[in-house]
C-alpha cells in the first residue's frame, strides 16, 4: 500500500511540474509583456489611467505601437501628469488607441511598403517600412514582441492623432 501511495504522489507531483512548464513556456498578454520588460512604466501607468487593461488583455489580436518611457519623457513638460489626471481621460483613450491597429501585424508584413493603417481609435496613422519602419513620425526600434494576443512594435516617439 506504502508503495501505491508513493507511486500515485509521484505521478501527481510529476504532473503538476508538467502542468507548470506548460503555463510558463505560454506568451503573456500585452499588458502583462509590457509590464514584465522594464521600459514601458509609463505606458503601462496610462493603459490603467485610462481603464484599458482588460480590452489589451483580451484575445485580440492587437498589434500595439509602444512608446518607451524615454518616448514619453520627450513630450512638452507636464504632458504626462496632465494626461493621467481623471478629467483628461477622454483624450488619454484617444491617444493610447491611436498606437493599437487591430489584428497582428509583422514586420515581415510591411517590409517596403508604405502604407496607413486605421487604428482602433479611429483614425489612420502613416507606415512607412521601405527603410527601416516608422509610424508617423516615431521610428521602430524593435519589431515582432509576439504576446499571447498579438505583437509589440516598440516607438521612440508618442504618436498623436489628428483630431
Amino acid at each position: 500500500m506504502n508503495l501505491l501511495k508513493s507511486i500515485a504522489t509521484g505521478a501527481v507531483a510529476v504532473a503538476l511540474s508538467i502542468s507548470a512548464a506548460t503555463a510558463s513556456s505560454k506568451r503573456a498578454d500585452i499588458v502583462q509583456t509590457a509590464v514584465d520588460a522594464g521600459s514601458f512604466s509609463t505606458l503601462v501607468a496610462a493603459v490603467k489611467a485610462a481603464g484599458l487593461v482588460e480590452t489589451l488583455q483580451g484575445p485580440g489580436p492587437f498589434t500595439v505601437f509602444a512608446p518607451t518611457d524615454e518616448a514619453f519623457a520627450r513630450l512638452p513638460a507636464g504632458t504626462v501628469e496632465n494626461l493621467l489626471k481623471p478629467e483628461n481621460r477622454g483624450k488619454l483613450v484617444a491617444i493610447l488607441t491611436y498606437h493599437v491597429v487591430p489584428g497582428k501585424v509583422m514586420s515581415k508584413d510591411i517590409t517596403g511598403k508604405k502604407t496607413k493603417a486605421k487604428s482602433v481609435e479611429g483614425s489612420e496613422i502613416a507606415v512607412d517600412a521601405t527603410s527601416g519602419v516608422k509610424v508617423d513620425n516615431a521610428k521602430v526600434i524593435k519589431a515582432d514582441i509576439e504576446t499571447s494576443n498579438g505583437v509589440i512594435h516598440v516607438i521612440d516617439k508618442v504618436i498623436m492623432p489628428q483630431s
